[in-house]
């Protein structure tokens, strides 16, 4: 064993959000991790807050002097809250330097999404934004694997949820802003981390609306191959799953299955922990974070303009 590994102080890593994505992923994570230390968390509702810290043995925050004194407590935060409440605090957490670990999409405003880019430049810290193919083993092996081989001439990528479809009863239902925004604000950041590494970025894009959330893309990347994807939450349970192949001159790759979002988390709290020990950006960083938003932005407006 690495001597240097056993007396490196662990990462303390406040929670912000008790929702059901804090009970399920963050919280047992970051609770679980040899690395870490979770040092506190805070909700909006002080029970909430009292009531996840208990399950994992630390302090609960909530209220304005609530945020300050968790990060003032933290190297770094993550965040499991809604991306229009996250973006404003991952500033907030930047100016008071701690790290940021979070949730995608970072904001659905572009103004939002640079603001938070800016300030984690400015402060000097390290970011990561959770899109989760790119940190579970599984599929972020995978991922690299088709990056580095020249060739691919198109893509297809379908990620269909049933969140919304009759007699559904996720919890992750009940969140306003997924409602409002659909599959393509959701589940779109994790195909397009994927498409990007791989095809290049996106150069053109052209968006179509389809059945209730359903959102239609057709991408043209740098590398001259181009890819289309299927992004939704209201897909009837049968129709509902995630895919993603390539085709290109070696034949064809599709997308792996992962073990699950708590095993992809922990590989983002690893690489935030790289990045802020090294002080060399990870590939999804805030600026990276601000680029998806603004892809998304120009999806949705062409979509609802259609």
């Amino acid at each position: 064993m690495d001597s240097s590994a056993a007396t490196t102080p662990p990462l303390r890593i406040g929670l912000l959000g008790t929702g059901p994505w804090a009970h399920n992923t963050q919280g047992p994570a970051l609770a679980a991790h040899p690395g870490v230390e979770l040092s506190g968390v805070w909700g909006r509702r002080g029970e909430a807050a009292d009531a996840l810290a208990a399950v994992h043995g630390t302090r609960a925050y909530t209220g304005e002097e609530g945020i300050d004194a968790l990060l003032e407590a933290s190297d770094a935060v993550a965040f499991a809250l809604p991306p229009d409440v996250q973006a404003p605090l991952a500033v907030r957490a930047a100016e008071a330097g701690c790290h940021l670990l979070m949730d995608k999409p970072v904001a659905t405003t572009v103004e939002g999404a640079r603001a938070v880019a800016g300030a984690a430049e400015k402060a000097g810290v390290a970011s990561i934004v959770f899109c989760t193919l790119r940190f579970a083993p599984e599929t972020s092996a995978w991922i690299a694997e088709q990056a580095a081989v020249d060739g691919w001439f198109t893509a297809r990528a379908q990620w269909l949820g049933s969140l919304y479809a009759a007699g559904s009863t996720s919890a992750y239902a009940d969140s306003p802003w997924r409602r409002e925004k659909g599959g393509l604000w959701d589940v779109g950041p994790h195909v397009l981390s994927v498409l990007i590494p791989v095809l290049g970025d996106v150069e053109h894009l052209t968006a179509a609306r389809g059945p209730a959330d359903t959102t239609h893309l057709i991408l043209r990347h740098t590398s001259g191959a181009s890819s289309t994807v299927t992004l939704g939450l209201s897909a009837p349970p049968g129709a509902a799953g995630a895919e993603i192949e390539f085709r290109g001159e070696r034949g064809t790759a599709s997308l792996p299955g992962w073990d699950g979002a708590e095993t992809a988390f922990r590989g983002a709290v690893d690489a935030l922990a790289e990045a802020a020990r090294t002080g060399v950006p990870h590939a999804c960083d805030a600026r990276f974070g601000l680029h998806l938003t603004e892809l998304l932005v120009a999806a949705e407006t062409q979509a609802q303009a259609g």
